[in-house]
């Protein structure tokens, strides 16, 4: 790992970037994908990937290398107001929730239980409220609703509680058309929801090495209407891809590399994000390892892996295996966090998962959006100026050992510490007297001030 700029880092250095490349084009090359959409197999036989003799569809550098310089290099949401709320070029990292959790951890009783409307109601309104959430999404499922209402209900109720953009991810192509009309209808138009989209539509590749016919028809929708999607397959290393994570890469990366293609050709300059959606698995238990550090490496890798390749991408954190607001979560989310801005990377994604991704929190998400404010103090690094080198004020506060009241502290004092506002910064004394608070007290009680 290298120092990339201004406190960045590399994990992936060029050279093994380019290996990995290699793999993945040999990968594409050599065994192909599987293409279930019929239409989508046509275009790509036009294109120039040819189907071998078990049908999979062999996909040439040529068309990949030709996917790739018509893929934009950065991808702009914006919020319900037209203002610019993410933009992959910027180098100030921006952050969003995670969706689909089967459960959500009730911070009024402590009970986990199924995900209702209700809670997406209230994690769009705590989504508005919270400064450094920059995207919204749902974490769980209304699943007091049909599985085929559940998508657009959830996109509905996140659009009425927050101006913030939004993300989401529908179980069909035909549920996932019925948003972006329901989008583009509250946009004034779909021409106008896609000079500024204010919704992220995730779908993508099936591991291992497969192309479903919803995901081609959903990646062909949306390019044709330029609206911006996540383009990823989740792969669980030594279950559906290779168990280490250099192969779990290539092969992750040769799947997203697929996609591409066929989002290109059916719209050429159309949106699209990606990234690692590599889960590690713990073999010994079938349990997935969202906290684990091989969840970060995936990430960081696939974030210098994508920047060689020129396509916009965002990594995952945020995110815990424990089942509560404890150590263990603040442990591992504070890791991914922070390491995740170092990255490079300016969108992150994730945030509130418990459980692996099984348990949605909003007191895991107030957490959260605490540790980003540290987290962004570190990706911000250190600015070297005559101001900052301070000289002078050396010279004249050591005399009288006047630091505390110079005028260059009283200047800078507000900026130069990361102040927490939830963190235990305060004597033991003094937490004693306010009833010894646990941060999980400190979490509730400002959900309570937010939610009531």
């Amino acid at each position: 790992m290298s120092l990339r700029s201004a406190g960045r880092l590399r994990l992936l250095p060029p050279e093994d970037s380019a290996r990995v490349q290699v793999a993945c084009f040999r990968i594409l090359g050599e065994t192909g994908m599987r293409v279930d959409d019929a239409d989508t197999r046509r275009v790509l036989a036009q294109a120039g990937c040819p189907q071998a003799a078990d049908g999979r569809v062999l996909f040439g550098e040529e068309a990949v290398r030709r996917a790739l310089e018509s893929v934009p290099r950065r991808l702009v949401l914006y919020d319900r107001n037209g203002k610019t709320a993410v933009d992959t070029a910027d180098r100030v990292p921006r952050f969003g929730l995670g969706i689909n959790c089967l459960r959500t951890l009730d911070w009024r009783t402590g009970e986990h239980r199924s995900s209702t409307l209700a809670d997406i109601r209230d994690t769009a309104r705590l989504c508005e409220k919270l400064a450094n959430i920059d995207l919204a999404a749902s974490l769980g499922n209304p699943n007091e609703l049909p599985a085929c209402e559940q998508a657009l209900a959830a996109v509905q109720a996140l659009a009425e509680g927050t101006h913030k953009p939004l993300a989401y991810a529908a179980h069909d192509e035909a549920e996932d058309e019925a948003i972006w009309g329901w989008l583009a209808e509250a946009a004034g138009g779909w021409q106008a929801l896609a000079d500024r989209p204010f919704a992220l539509d995730l779908t993508g590749p099936s591991s291992p090495l497969r192309l479903g016919a919803e995901a081609c028809r959903r990646l062909a929708f949306a390019a044709r209407r330029r609206l911006p999607v996540v383009c990823y397959p989740a792969l669980l290393p030594g279950t559906t891809g290779p168990v280490t994570l250099e192969g779990a890469l290539a092969q992750s990366t040769a799947e997203i590399l697929a996609g591409l293609v066929v989002h290109q050709l059916s719209g050429p300059g159309s949106p699209v994000v990606t990234g690692s959606s590599i889960l590690p698995m713990d073999l010994r238990s079938g349990g997935l390892a969202y906290g684990s550090p091989e969840y970060v490496l995936a990430g960081l890798a696939a974030v210098d892996l994508f920047t060689d390749l020129g396509i916009p991408s965002w990594t995952g954190a945020g995110c815990s295996d424990a089942h509560t607001v404890d150590a263990q979560a603040a442990a591992e989310a504070g890791m991914n966090l922070h390491l995740a801005v170092l990255s490079g990377t300016s969108f992150i994604h994730n945030l509130g998962y418990l459980s692996a991704g099984k348990t949605g929190s909003l007191e895991m998400l107030v957490l959260c959006d605490e540790l980003i404010g540290s987290a962004r103090r570190l990706a911000a690094g250190l600015s070297v100026s005559e101001e900052s080198l301070a000289v002078e004020v050396s010279a004249r506060a050591t005399r009288e050992n006047a630091f505390l009241i110079d005028e260059h502290t009283l200047a800078h004092m507000r900026t130069a510490l990361w102040a927490p506002a939830l963190l235990q910064r305060s004597s033991l004394e003094d937490w004693v007297r306010e009833g010894s608070p646990s941060l999980q007290d400190r979490l509730r009680a400002r959900l309570r001030d937010l939610l009531g």
